[in-house]
């Protein structure tokens, strides 16, 4: 059965697509079998990865318009699919407000897929609303991406309390798996007073892998490759395969 974790921050910028992306695809490089959900209206996961829909997308596991199933894309790497994001993510919110349990219907979608990952990932929206909702409802833990750059923190307050409103009422098993640093910059003396800032309030939280600022990371969704396909030595590519490590580490520990 597939651990679900949503990777979630509604601050735009911060890195959340990037690492949707390329956590997703170093995991399945380890060969766990893997599903990245796009449930983001800009879909910039689903074109990171040349992906398009074909027969289904998130929008209709959404609505409940298809099987699951037909909603799922495979991409170039073997133990990597994608549920592609539509243009019809846009009005989804709009639609799911008059549905019966609202909050839930990703949830219940998933329930008849993931039995067959080991791993799904889910890009969330830059929003709190009802798609970044049915996220977290789904997930068993929640990645929150923080760039390493002033107002780092500003939000985080309201991701949290967020987070514990879905607990109390929705989803009581749901974790924070790890806080991600990005966009780090050695020089920069803001870089490391943010680690440190964030250290300090989150604690064991915080993933011991940072993810350096890195211009590889930024061609890579041009070309439609996670990092690790685009140029596999770069910094990006070996702070997200450290990424990856860290957390299948973590999980066979427990």
């Amino acid at each position: 059965m597939a651990k679900i974790i949503a990777i979630a921050n509604q601050k735009g910028g911060v890195g959340k697509t990037t690492t949707a992306i390329n956590l997703s695809a170093s995991v399945a490089a380890a060969e766990q079998k893997t599903l990245l959900v796009d449930i983001d209206p800009q879909s910039n996961s689903s074109s990171g990865l040349g992906v398009a829909s074909r027969d289904g997308s998130v929008y209709d596991l959404l609505v409940g318009a298809s099987d699951p199933k037909e909603s799922i894309e495979n991409t170039y790497m073997p133990f990597l699919d994608v549920v592609p994001a539509t243009i019809n993510l846009v009005g989804a919110e709009v639609e799911m407000v008059s549905m019966e349990g609202r909050e839930g219907l990703l949830k219940s979608s998933l329930n008849s897929i993931k039995d067959d990952y080991d791993y799904i990932f889910i890009d969330c929206p830059p929003s709190l609303g009802l798609l970044t909702l049915n996220a977290l409802t789904a997930a068993n833990s929640v990645i929150i991406p923080v760039q390493c750059e002033y107002f780092a923190l500003e939000g985080l307050g309201q991701l949290l309390n967020t987070i514990n409103i879905v607990k109390k009422h929705y989803n009581s098993d749901l974790q924070i798996e790890g806080v991600l640093l990005t966009m780090f910059d050695k020089r920069l003396r803001l870089s490391n007073q943010v680690v440190e800032e964030v250290k300090k309030y989150f604690g064991k939280k915080v993933f011991e892998t940072i993810i350096q600022r890195n211009v590889r990371i930024s061609e890579a969704p041009s070309h439609q490759k996670p990092v690790i396909l685009y140029d596999a030595v770069s910094t990006g590519a070996e702070n997200y395969i450290a990424l990856a490590s860290e957390l299948l580490s973590k999980d066979r520990e427990n």
